[in-house]
């Protein structure tokens, strides 16, 4: 029998993976800018940089919809 859904600390856990990936992205910008790497490494992590940040984007909003349902109270999922 699968576990009901405890969407009481999503908020949390979202919060959290933003803040590693903004902290991923500013390790790769350090990386970039203090080691000596090739055009197409730089290229690389700026690509992924870019898909970081559309992330960023992606938890935010997920962060405000689990705050808008945590408020209104959650429904009963089935």
């Amino acid at each position: 029998m699968a576990k009901p859904d405890n969407r009481n600390d999503n908020v949390e856990k979202l919060q959290q993976m933003k803040e590693n990936t903004e902290h991923n992205i500013e390790a790769a910008e350090e990386s970039v800018a203090h080691t000596d790497m090739k055009d197409e490494q730089k290229q690389h992590i700026k690509e992924k940089n870019k898909q970081r940040v559309e992330s960023i984007q992606g938890f935010e909003a997920e962060i405000a919809d689990e705050m808008q349902a945590r408020k209104n109270g959650y429904p009963d999922e089935k």
